[in-house]
């Protein structure tokens, strides 16, 4: 398939990283090699954790010297996050489904939806950036702080989603929302993890598009189906298997910078082909719960980690 071909499907690549000395001098060029298909990013508390090590903070974080280490964070994030979506600006003025960066409510507070969506409030309102997305963790909590903040008007990342029943309980949440907000929302599913968890290669493509057809199903157009956890971790699959293997129509792959790069190497070349890989095993074998509590355990020791070492 052509870049001209994945554009007409509404296919779109987002960049699963951000960091401050990549969004200084690689993220523009990439966003150039792109040609419009590589148009938003995404980021993480295990992003965050690993970037905010790097020697490019330590001027600022000395200048936030006797703040609170979540305060110092926040400074720290905000600014990537804001100039990621400077950068963005020009892809979601020109197309406002396009042109996203996402950051997430602090993971600690995924049980609680009062203060989720104080927290998601206050963090678009302190960005004050239109194409800022809002990532929430898809528990029990978060279907109603998705409802509440996409009813504000406040883009949605909904996350951590593994099961067709957390995309369908999202995807209603974010439809009782509709009366009052035409804000876009995407329902980011995880992959690769599937795959790790179960020593497969193609049970999480199949869950994966078992989800994406419930999102699809809604017919909500500003709502789309996001793939995460696209990274190959080890074995002869080469980086790009999980991109390739979801070239679906109306989709966004957010993919990490190694698989991305590959990729946008193959459509400059005219070497990108869909993959279609048979699965024959069976979604129900799936312990969908652990999945998500250890990616929630996850996301709060990378969170915890980082706020011990500010």
């Amino acid at each position: 398939m052509t870049t001209e071909q994945l554009q007409k499907i509404g296919f779109s690549l987002w960049c699963d990283f951000v960091q401050r000395d990549f969004l200084d001098h690689a993220f523009g060029a990439l966003l150039s090699q792109g040609g419009g298909l590589l148009n938003g990013a995404t980021s993480n508390p295990s992003i965050f954790a690993t970037a905010l090590q790097s020697p490019h903070y330590a001027q600022q974080k000395a200048s936030l010297h006797g703040l609170d280490s979540k305060s110092i964070y926040e400074h720290l994030a905000f600014s990537d996050i804001a100039k990621a979506a400077d950068m963005l600006a020009p892809l979601h003025q020109a197309d406002a489904r396009h042109g996203f960066v996402s950051i997430e409510i602090d993971p600690f507070l995924c049980d609680d939806a009062p203060r989720s969506i104080d927290e998601g409030v206050r963090i678009f309102k302190t960005l004050n950036k239109p194409n800022v997305m809002i990532k929430v963790p898809a528990t029990q909590a978060g279907y109603e702080v998705m409802n509440a903040l996409l009813a504000r008007s406040i883009p949605v990342n909904a996350t951590l989603i593994f099961s067709p029943a957390q995309t369908k309980s999202c995807m209603e949440a974010f439809a009782l929302a509709r009366r009052d907000s035409l804000a876009q929302a995407v329902v980011s599913i995880f992959v690769s993890r599937i795959d790790r968890a179960y020593g497969s290669t193609t049970l999480g493509i199949a869950n994966a598009k078992e989800c994406y057809a419930c999102v699809q199903s809604f017919e909500d157009p500003n709502s789309r189906a996001l793939f995460a956890s696209t990274g190959v971790k080890g074995g002869d699959l080469p980086p790009t298997y999980y991109i390739d293997s979801l070239l679906l129509p109306n989709a966004i792959n957010t993919a990490p910078l190694d698989a991305l790069k590959a990729f946008l190497e193959k459509l400059r070349t005219g070497d990108c082909e869909s993959v279609q890989p048979t699965c024959t095993e069976l979604n129900h074998t799936i312990d969908y719960d652990k999945l998500l509590d250890e990616g929630l355990m996850a996301f709060k020791q990378s969170f915890h980690t980082m706020l011990e070492s500010l």
